[in-house]
């Protein structure tokens, strides 16, 4: 894999194994293995490929809600006080320039890293390349996921405190982000009429496509790396690959880009100098007993970022 536009600044890894975002395996009833992920993927040598400092591991709270609470989100109290221990690293992170890479654990991740993206950087924008919309209210949405709601969340959508993580503004405005890839047309609980009338930037699969990601990308960059941001952060569900290249997802979808065309879409938001990090999420572990699409996504990561960071300041 070759992506020409690599970056050239200090990296830092942070690890974020939570799976309390996520609604219990359904077979076993256990919590998901994707927590298991960051550790999947440094055994693999991703923090010497992109010559990283390691930040260590933010341990969540303990799984909670296996029953979950009528019309609220699973863990809704865990999430949200992990959440902000997440945003603290993740801003200690961001120090001298780096740019960080967090290695999850569920998608609900997204709201302590834009915390700490805002708590370090001003306004921010989003950039949230996904398969699924994430943006029911936990009043609509079918598991009681915070994964499934993620998105709605960080712009202040729903009755929840996870909706209100920074006070009365939203982590991010509608108008600052620019969703990805979605390939959910037939699963409306993911909130889609909630997200026809909202600002956000609405680029469906297609946009990912052979042709296509390029303009994709500068469409995005033009909404999230605005003048009216200080800067973005960037969301990749490994969900939003083509499940022929990667299976070891709790919810594939039919269709989406390979490895080598997301790289296409991401290399332009990852080399752009208001990029302030990356995370990436819902890798399970429990479903790649070979390590094959751990592999692929440490080859996508090294494309991006690679050996041109170092640990050190810019």
């Amino acid at each position: 894999m070759s992506v020409s536009r690599r970056m050239r600044r200090a990296v830092a890894i942070v690890g974020a194994p939570s799976s309390i975002g996520l609604r219990p395996d359904d077979l076993s009833g256990e919590p998901q293995q994707v927590d298991r992920a960051p550790r999947i993927l440094r055994d693999l040598g991703l923090v010497g490929r992109l010559g990283a400092a390691d930040l260590g591991d933010v341990v969540p709270p303990p799984y909670v809600d296996f029953t979950r609470p009528p019309r609220r989100a699973r863990n809704e109290a865990g999430v949200t006080t992990y959440s902000r221990r997440l945003a603290e690293r993740v801003e200690v992170g961001l120090d001298n320039g780096r740019f960080v890479v967090v290695l999850g654990g569920d998608c609900s991740i997204v709201l302590g890293c834009l915390l700490g993206a805002a708590r370090h950087s001003g306004q921010v924008g989003l950039a949230y390349v996904d398969a699924h919309a994430d943006f029911a209210t936990p009043e609509e949405s079918q598991t009681g996921s915070v994964a499934s709601m993620g998105l709605a969340l960080a712009v202040g959508h729903g009755d929840s405190p996870l909706a209100r993580l920074a006070g009365s503004a939203p982590v991010v405005r509608p108008e600052h982000v620019a969703l990805i890839g979605r390939r959910d047309m037939s699963q409306p609980s993911y909130g889609h009429e909630a997200l026809s009338v909202s600002r956000i930037l609405d680029l469906p699969d297609p946009a990912t496509q052979p042709g296509s990601a390029a303009t994709t990308a500068s469409a995005a960059l033009a909404l999230v790396g605005s003048s009216e941001v200080a800067g973005f952060w960037i969301l990749v569900d490994a969900d939003v690959l083509n499940p022929l290249v990667m299976p070891a997802v709790g919810s594939p979808e039919p269709g989406g880009p390979v490895i080598d065309q997301l790289a296409t879409l991401l290399a332009p938001l990852v080399s752009h100098p208001k990029a302030l990090g990356m995370a990436l999420t819902l890798y399970d572990p429990s479903l790649d007993p070979d390590r094959t699409c751990a592999g692929r996504l440490v080859e996508l990561l090294d494309s991006l970022i690679g050996h041109r960071g170092s640990s050190g300041s810019r």
